[in-house]
């Protein structure tokens, strides 16, 4: 394997278009809503939580969910709600 020598000039271009394309992604990241419902893993997962606590969350009445069928939905202004109120 050779080595090849790379000048400030051709590092600060590469840079530059490395820079360019993050911001190009990052901004098409932008314009798709996040998700409105979320099921039960996706919310473990945001939430750091094992299948029993979200199931205490819901017996207790901290985090409202519609079941269908047999998957439980969660609306994600609830979540930022139940985490909002926890933060005090």
């Amino acid at each position: 394997m050779s080595a090849q020598i790379i000048t400030l000039d051709e590092w600060s271009e590469l840079k530059t278009e490395l820079i360019q394309e993050v911001k190009s992604v990052l901004s098409e990241q932008h314009h798709y809503a996040p998700k409105k419902w979320l099921k039960s893993s996706e919310v473990r997962k945001m939430l750091n939580i094992s299948p029993g606590t979200l199931q205490t969350l819901r017996i207790n009445g901290s985090l409202p969910f519609t079941k269908i069928g047999g998957t439980h939905y969660y609306d994600l202004n609830d979540i930022e709600k139940l985490l909002s109120t926890s933060k005090r």
